[in-house]
């Protein structure tokens, strides 16, 4: 490992970081080069990750890049050469979406896919070397402030002994169920009466699908289907995306929503409009698991306490629609190490003052990316005349798509956008009217508008 020019202003510095997932693993890295003596607590008696692929865009490669990683994550994921937008009732490409010299020149990195355990081992090893103290099987239930230090609760898992550790600062990167985003907020997760099912198989010896170079997404009413390679194009990755009857069926009763909504029985049913070709390919996908797939609402202030911040999905958890999710931490992950470095580096390291700070750069741009994501996902899902209107938007988008995603694949936090201009969080000035339609479903629902019928 390689990092870039980074310089280690951050020693003396103790961190206890909660959470192993991606999130946790990328803080653990970013505060070790810089370094900080940090320690990881993760539950589960060993990393893993759940499911299969996921996509970085080319500010996550930039990332990983300066921390040393790019040239391993290549070997071990895939770039695509496009990104191709299909109707899934007609198969017909409505926005491709290159991967070229332009694109790379444009963004200054590439586009890579890669699967998901192949990141996190990536990172779990760097931070490893890096001098992060990695432990499993132990919980972070709490911590306390003092004035000078932070003291975690820790709870062994196979034994149940509770211990304490203390650090200058504590990172809540403990998923979309954290212990710590209660301190700041009482509210739940949010279905989006979406469910997603999983496959990956074998690419070379599948005869439809061997020459697949491509990440792409056929987009339909209530439902999308994903494939591209993983590994170097040794495996194929699709997952299989739709809209669940028995979920909005409870929401609209007021009944109690099935514990199994998306459950195989609907998978069978969820593609009979589809094209033929995406029909012919869900035997491929895992039955035995699906995805019920839930965001939280943004929040717009990160920090617990002057020594704790929460991150990644404990602060954002995004739906998949604009595939941010990884991306999302490893960005809290550097911003924090970053501006932290820069305050050390000018003999003015105030935890509090950084943690505001990381926060006030942060969670605009994640309320954006949660609600932009929220919008594409409806987007791709409309039925009808919309869809039409739908498709033709996206060809007429192809010839100039830079300026589309440019807020998103062009950020780097060390021009702190976000901090000094706020408003760039919010939806453009055109969408302001929208309003999320699981939303206005449980509206209708209670009836608040009684002569409005309710619409799916």
């Amino acid at each position: 490992m390689n990092a870039q020019n980074i310089d280690r202003n951050l020693a003396g510095q103790k961190v206890i970081i909660a959470g192993g997932g991606i999130g946790g693993a990328a803080g653990a890295l970013a505060l070790s080069l810089r370094g900080a003596d940090v320690t990881l607590y993760e539950r589960s008696r060993e990393f893993k990750e759940v499911g299969a692929g996921l996509q970085i865009g080319p500010h996550g490669v930039k990332m990983l890049q300066k921390w040393g990683l790019k040239e391993r994550a290549l070997e071990l994921g895939y770039l695509p050469e496009r990104m191709q937008f299909r109707d899934a009732i007609t198969r017909e490409p409505i926005l491709t979406m290159n991967f070229d010299e332009e694109f790379e020149e444009h963004y200054g990195s590439n586009y890579l896919v890669i699967h998901r355990s192949d990141l996190l081992s990536l990172l779990i090893e760097a931070a490893r070397e890096a001098g992060t103290k990695l432990v499993n099987g132990t919980k972070v239930l709490g911590a306390d402030t003092e004035p000078d230090r932070v003291v975690a609760e820790l709870k062994n898992v196979d034994t149940g002994e509770i211990t304490h550790d203390s650090a200058d600062l504590l990172v809540a990167f403990d998923g979309i169920h954290s212990v710590f985003r209660k301190h700041l907020v009482t509210d739940e997760a949010v279905p989006s009466a979406y469910v997603a099912y999983r496959g990956t198989s074998d690419l070379p010896t599948d005869p439809e699908m061997s020459e697949l170079k491509d990440v792409v997404g056929y987009i339909g009413p209530r439902c999308h289907f994903i494939q591209y390679p993983l590994r170097g194009g040794e495996l194929l990755n699709q997952v299989a995306v739709f809209q669940s009857p028995r979920y909005l069926r409870a929401l609209t009763d007021g009944t109690e929503v099935p514990e199994d909504w998306g459950n195989n029985d609907e998978f069978r049913e969820a593609y009979g409009h589809t094209n033929e070709f995406i029909q012919g390919r869900l035997d491929q996908m895992w039955l035995d698991t699906w995805w019920q797939m839930s965001d939280r609402d943004p929040i717009d202030n990160w920090v617990v306490s002057d020594r704790i911040i929460l991150m990644g999905d404990a602060a954002h958890p995004p739906l998949q629609y604009l595939a941010s999710g990884a991306v999302m931490a490893m960005e809290d992950a550097e911003c924090l190490a970053l501006f932290a470095s820069e305050a050390a580096e000018g003999g003015q390291l105030v935890w509090k003052d950084v943690l505001e700070e990381v926060s006030a750069e942060r969670a605009p741009r994640c309320k954006r990316i949660q609600s932009t994501g929220r919008f594409w996902g409806e987007l791709w899902h409309v039925d009808g005349l919309a869809r039409l209107i739908r498709n033709e938007v996206f060809r007429q988008a192809e010839s100039g798509w830079f300026k589309y995603v440019d807020w998103l694949w062009g950020y780097d936090a060390e021009r702190r956008e976000y901090l000094r201009n706020p408003e760039k969080g919010e939806m453009p000035a055109e969408l302001k009217e929208w309003e999320y339609n699981l939303y206005r479903i449980a509206r209708q629902a209670r009836g608040s508008s009684a002569s409005e019928p309710i619409t799916i």
